[in-house]
Parts: C-alpha cells; sequence; structure tokens
C-alpha cells in the first residue's frame, strides 16, 4: 500500500483516529464517498448491484453453482443466529468447536432456540484441530452439525479450516464456518473444502461498512430450511426467494453500506485479492508484533497460531499501566485500539486490518512509547 493509498485512508486531519480493531475499521475516501449518493432501494441500479454483490462473493469464496448467496441486513452477528436457526433443525445436536467469545454466542444462540448443543472447549489460547473434530464427533455419533469460527476474534487465533472441514466430511456432518475475520485476506475455497455454509460480514476483511452480513450455503440445505426459522425477519429462505424473484430485499435494505461494499469489492480486486489483501495484513501483523516485543510486550498467543487479523498483548504488571487512560492517550494521538479484554488472561487487542499499511502500525507503536513514557510505565512483563 504506497503512501497514496494511505493518504486516500485518511480522513480529514484532526478528526477521527485510524481504527486499529477488528471491526469496524478504517475505510478509504473512495469507500466513504461511495456513501455521498441516495439509492432507491426498489431502483433498477440498486437490484443490479446487490445481484452483482452476491455473485461477487460466491466466486471470492470459490463457491460453484450449488450455491447460493444471501445478503441479511444487520451486524454478523444477525447472519450468525439466521444461519444456526435455518440450518440446524429443532431436533439436531450441533457440536461448538470453542477457543473464544463467538463460539460462546453461537452457544448461547443454539440455547435461546433450544437445539441440543455440546462443547469443545480449547480455552482461548489453543486451536482445535481435525483430530480435535474426529474424536469429539466420535464420542457422540449424534452431532448431526459442526459449528466452527475460523479466526477467533477474541484472541486472533486462527484454526485450521481444511483440516477441520476434511475431518467434518469424511464423518459425514454437515459444517457451519463463521468466517467473520477471516473472509477475503485468509484462503478459503468452500467447494474444494466442502463447506456447507460460510458466513461473514460487511466490515472486516472486504473493508466495507457495518450494516449487512453474508451467508453462503448450499442450495438444497437453503431449500431444505423453508419454515424452520424461529424468525420473521432473519429467515434466510425468505429472504433468498424474495432476491431470486424480485431482486430486492424483504425489508428496507442497508443501502448505503452496500453501494459502499460494492467499491469495497471493486478496491479488493485490484489490491490483488485476498493474496494482496492477506499480504498487507500479514505485513502489517509483523512490523507490530516486532516493535512491541522490542519495547517489551509480550503475546498471548505463539506465531504459528497468530493469524494477520488481529494481535494480543499481554497487559504489563507495572502498576502505573491504567488501561483507560491508555486508550484514551493513543486515541488523542490518531490510534484507537479496543477497550477492554475478551481472554481469560488480562491482555488487549490491537487490529491489523483495514485501510491502513505498515507506516500506519509504525506510528501506533511510536504512540504507545510515548504513552508508556507519559504514563511512567516501566515494568513491561506480564501481570
Amino acid at each position: 500500500m504506497d503512501s497514496d493509498a494511505r493518504d486516500d485512508a485518511e480522513p480529514a486531519a484532526g478528526t477521527m483516529p485510524y481504527l486499529l480493531t477488528p471491526g469496524p475499521l478504517t475505510t478509504s475516501v473512495a469507500t466513504k464517498h461511495a456513501m455521498l449518493s441516495d439509492w432507491g432501494s426498489r431502483d433498477i441500479e440498486f437490484r443490479a448491484l446487490v445481484a452483482s454483490v452476491r455473485t461477487q462473493l460466491l466466486e471470492l469464496a470459490h463457491a460453484g453453482r450449488g450455491y447460493e448467496c444471501v445478503l441479511m441486513q444487520g451486524s454478523g452477528t444477525f447472519s450468525i443466529e439466521a444461519a444456526l436457526s435455518s440450518f440446524i433443525p429443532q431436533e439436531a445436536r450441533a457440536l461448538i468447536a470453542m477457543n473464544g467469545a463467538y463460539g460462546k454466542r453461537a452457544e448461547k444462540i443454539l440455547r435461546r432456540l433450544g437445539r441440543d448443543v455440546v462443547i469443545l472447549d480449547k480455552g482461548d489460547t489453543a486451536q482445535f484441530t481435525g483430530a480435535d473434530i474426529a474424536d469429539a464427533l466420535d464420542r457422540d455419533p449424534a452431532v448431526s452439525h459442526v459449528f466452527a469460527v475460523h479466526c477467533e476474534t477474541t484472541s486472533g487465533i486462527v484454526n485450521p479450516l481444511e483440516e477441520i472441514c476434511a475431518e467434518i466430511k469424511s464423518l459425514g456432518r454437515t459444517i457451519i464456518v463463521d468466517a467473520m475475520s477471516s473472509f477475503g485476506a485468509l484462503p478459503i475455497d468452500m467447494e474444494a473444502s466442502a463447506i456447507d455454509v460460510l458466513v461473514s460480514s460487511a466490515n472486516k476483511c472486504i473493508e466495507g461498512v457495518p450494516g449487512f452480513g453474508y451467508v453462503l450455503c448450499r442450495r438444497d440445505l437453503l431449500e431444505a430450511s423453508a419454515g424452520r426459522s424461529h424468525s420473521v425477519s432473519l429467515d434466510l429462505f425468505e429472504q433468498w426467494q424474495n432476491m431470486e424473484s424480485s431482486g430486492q430485499f424483504r425489508f428496507t435494505p442497508p443501502t448505503h453500506a452496500l453501494v459502499a461494499f460494492a467499491t469495497a469489492l471493486e478496491e479488493h480486486a485490484r489490491e490483488g485479492g485476498v493474496a494482496g489483501r492477506g499480504a498487507r495484513y500479514a505485513r502489517n501483523r509483523d512490523i507490530l508484533i516486532e516493535a512491541m516485543r522490542a519495547l517489551g510486550f509480550e503475546t498471548l498467543l505463539a506465531d504459528d497460531i497468530a493469524g494477520p487479523i488481529i494481535q494480543t498483548f499481554l497487559t504489563p504488571r507495572d502498576p502505573a499501566f491504567e488501561f483507560d487512560r491508555f486508550c484514551e492517550e493513543l486515541r488523542t494521538r490518531g490510534y484507537a485500539i479496543y477497550p477492554g479484554k475478551l481472554t481469560a488472561r488480562d491482555s488487549f487487542r490491537i487490529g491489523t486490518i483495514g485501510r491502513i499499511d505498515e507506516t500506519v502500525m509504525r506510528g501506533a507503536v511510536d504512540a504507545i512509547a510515548e504513552t508508556l513514557q507519559l504514563m511512567g510505565v516501566e515494568d513491561l512483563s506480564p501481570a
């Protein structure tokens, strides 16, 4: 990403900071500019845009002729709940492969829906492997569906998707993948991996803005889901049917988010698609981790399982380190990180995705070093 592109990512000087978060994230000026026009939800131009977005997402996922793309208003969790309620029958038993907060959220959704759930919990610092999944399914042959998170945003850990899918399919189960924080930056081939259902959202690695998610799924599963959803607004089958028949959402679509996403998809392709986007994020990660370790910070995860999406650092033991002040000082210097922690150990996260590059990452570390000096923090060993 050259300096011109970096400048293109910045809002007006002195306004908003870079978002070093896993989404919402910093977007390009072109993506922002796309939202300056008002689109009618039933206009032929908008319906053509929706159709194009659906097609491009299927192509990006290497989904063949037997797959469909359904767009769903709301945050990514809306699409997760829509998928879980539509594709897991009331009488089914689901295994959740869990190593963070988003696996726990899926468990909460399924229990609220009255589904039978079993858990494979690896904590928040270990991957689950294909062997783990196979062992869990051997112990419980009644399990018919497996839910797995590709990149768990709690810590940034990346689970070995191809290996997991191979085991699940060899044992004849249905797999639902949460690819919220990975789709668009990490390689995913739905057809080759025989992924049945994949869910992601607009404001992650495609670098769009919040407003909708999408479910990519086998058409036969979608057809079989008719009448199964607990919800009118989250019914994927009804949403799909309406899109197929009229090209429209059933209810008011997030028009501005969709036109921004169409622009973001164009930029994604120009950067080199998944390989190009993933390479930039990996450079961001490498620069950030090297510089933070040079300061004295320790990472929560081992390097071989930490992906390029978000990095988790252990909180220093120094009593002078006050996290809220740390966040605010960074924000005044132009860098916003997620406040608070999700992992069992005290930690904080810095995102490496969005319209940012290595210069932004170096600037963030300089701001961190300046903030630590201002706060009088000397001991960065973890609590």
